[in-house]
């Protein structure tokens, strides 16, 4: 018969914890712990940023077209391959723009946040990820500001970016708590140019806000009207009946950090304003 000190306590049985039976376990740990970090941190608004985990910054895109460039002239002729090589460089150096663009509209959006007096600020959230992931923590960063990575274990997206603030770093196994994590605290969305992963996350939460689940205002913003524009065919969905022409005024298309940031900012003064704006409508 074993003792008493030789037995582990069910909560604490790593095998068990692991197994099938315990699924609804992982599944409220992955709402409860970020949960309560989260209220330790005071966070209780976001603006997420979502898009591609390939994207790079121009420079860097510049620079390994350049090698690419010289390394075929070196070898003195082309191959399909090296041709599909270049054709890969040249989409990575046209995506990157984007890649600064994030950065300059997380730095502006923070640096807005942070000047209002009153206690409600609003802290960027991403993937956690590379890419435009990392571009929207490196913006919150280069503006003094927290800035939150939600992060999916999966051997494609090994590493948690650099920029994002170690205490509102979160790991997730499940997807499905992953996005409620996303959409929960989130007042406000900037999609930049991505793949499925990122067309998932926005057609989720525009079929959420379409359906009034959740029921609050989300101001949306797609980020580069000419990637929209060629990858997907809004009007057309308009014009073949399957969404009302005032679905497409569920968001903002834009190329401008600034048409985005004025954007965002005038939206969101309106849906949460200050204490003083409040007094000032009161009075009037």
């Amino acid at each position: 018969m074993s003792e008493p000190s030789d037995l582990l306590l069910s909560y604490l049985n790593p095998e068990f914890l692991k197994s099938p039976p315990a699924r609804p376990l992982r599944i409220l740990a992955e709402y409860l712990e970020p949960a309560e970090r989260l209220r330790e941190e005071r966070v209780r608004d976001t603006i997420v940023f979502f898009g591609s985990a390939r994207s790079i910054a121009s420079e860097d895109a510049a620079r390994r077209r350049a090698e690419l460039i010289a390394e075929i002239e070196r070898a003195g002729a082309a191959t399909p391959e090296t041709e599909a090589a270049r054709a890969r460089a040249e989409a990575a150096v046209r995506l990157s723009r984007y890649y600064n663009d994030a950065v300059e509209l997380a730095r502006r959006v923070t640096e807005w946040s942070m000047s209002l007096t009153h206690n409600r600020h609003f802290i960027i959230c991403s993937g956690g990820s590379g890419g435009m992931m990392e571009a929207a923590n490196r913006g919150a960063a280069l503006a003094g500001g927290k800035s939150i990575g939600l992060h999916i274990d999966l051997s494609t997206e090994e590493r948690v970016n650099e920029y994002v603030s170690p205490e509102l770093t979160f790991m997730f196994h499940y997807f499905f708590m992953r996005k409620f994590w996303f959409v929960y605290p989130a007042k406000a969305l900037v999609v930049f140019p991505g793949g499925f992963g990122t067309m998932d996350e926005l057609f989720e939460v525009l079929t959420l806000i379409q359906t009034k689940r959740p029921r609050k205002t989300m101001p949306v913003v797609l980020f580069g009207a000419e990637f929209w524009d060629e990858v997907l065919s809004f009007d057309a969905l308009v014009q073949w009946g399957v969404v009302s022409p005032g679905d497409l005024d569920l968001f903002l298309r834009t190329d401008s950090v600034d048409e985005a940031f004025n954007y965002l900012t005038t939206r969101l003064e309106e849906l949460y304003p200050s204490p003083e704006k409040l007094d000032e409508v009161k009075l009037t």
